[in-house]
């Protein structure tokens, strides 16, 4: 299964591999942002598996990790830069030494991307071990729509030179990603979207400009994967004790109504000896033939599930209507 990176013509695969978790421990804004402690090791043989087995897509950022994530993506395909398609993001002051992310400035709407954009280029091709990045993306979810156009000018200058190829803004603003997306050089959107929630407004608008729609916690941040009980707790340095913004999490732990809603289309997600995890994937290609879902991982057992997705392919459209059916919508 192939996707695009809109008028990029950037063919990747149906599935990428969101490297968030692989960026270790980690704050943004003082509150912890990570998925806890990982292995390094184990987070190369992932990536390589991945490989493997089609997935060429992999989105990180400079935040994850605090570069951690670019720099362990950047040791695993040194060898196989020519296999993959690498998608970062920028738009933050990284503290390496502590470990922590905060805006430039004191708010998110004004904060001063524009004067940081080349030196946090220069840092994310460094730590991926790169001369490009293939699709460079905004990762400041509230900056005003006025300040966002100076960035987007700025990503037209690299596209230029030759140091991105397409870029993006990963926000879920529908006004927002419409006068920022108008160039041909704009080639996605990254979007939060999963069969329970998402801006399904701001993906009609990418099947109108043509923009990919790259979806982050495909697997509502592992809610969806099926491993969750209402009892299930996380470690101080996992962000999802902390998640209050998503709908999924409440108090650290996962939520009754997701659960129960997991449960009701249980059947339907795992038809054709899909795992559930698989049958969430199904259903965001089912939606659109714009998604690129990319579920995040640690190990090798969760990047052979997802990729293994693929070939199953898309739900049904009777299936997707079956779903809308049980939950009522």
């Amino acid at each position: 299964m192939k996707r695009k990176l809109g008028l990029s013509g950037i063919e990747v695969s149906a599935v990428g591999m969101g490297c968030w978790a692989i960026g270790g421990v980690w704050k943004y804004m003082g509150s912890p942002a990570g998925w806890s402690d990982i292995d390094d090791a184990e987070s190369i043989r992932a990536i390589h598996k991945a490989v493997d087995l089609g997935a060429n897509f992999f989105d990180t950022a400079a935040n994850y990790g605090c570069g951690h994530s670019e720099r362990i993506l950047g040791q695993a395909v040194k060898d196989r830069r020519d296999q993959v398609v690498i998608a970062t993001k920028f738009g933050h002051k990284v503290d390496t030494a502590n470990k922590d992310v905060r805006f430039y400035g004191e708010r998110e709407e004004e904060s001063d991307v524009l004067s940081h954009m080349r030196a946090d280029l220069e840092t994310s091709l460094k730590n991926l071990g790169t001369d490009h990045i293939d699709l460079y993306q905004l990762h400041t979810w509230g900056l005003s729509i006025e300040r966002a156009l100076q960035v987007r000018d700025q990503l037209e200058e690299f596209v230029k030179e030759g140091v991105i190829q397409t870029y993006g803004w990963s926000t879920d603003r529908t006004d927002a990603v419409k006068a920022f997306s108008s160039l041909p050089n704009c080639g996605a959107v990254q979007q939060q979207l999963n069969i329970f929630d998402g801006n399904m407004e701001l993906l009609v608008l990418c099947e109108q400009m043509n923009l990919a729609s790259i979806n982050r916690a495909p697997l509502g941040m592992g809610i969806l994967t099926g491993k969750f009980t209402p009892e299930t707790t996380f470690s101080d340095e996992d962000v999802r004790k902390y998640v209050e913004w998503f709908p999924g999490f409440k108090g650290g732990r996962p939520t009754q109504e997701w659960l129960d809603a997991l449960e009701s289309v249980r059947d339907v997600l795992t038809s054709n000896g899909r795992t559930l995890a698989q049958g969430a994937l199904a259903w965001i290609w089912g939606l659109s033939p714009n998604t690129i879902p990319i579920p995040g991982f640690k190990n090798v057992a969760q990047v052979e599930e997802n990729c293994r997705a693929m070939e199953y392919g898309p739900l049904t459209q009777e299936q997707m209507k079956e779903i809308d059916e049980i939950l009522g919508r």
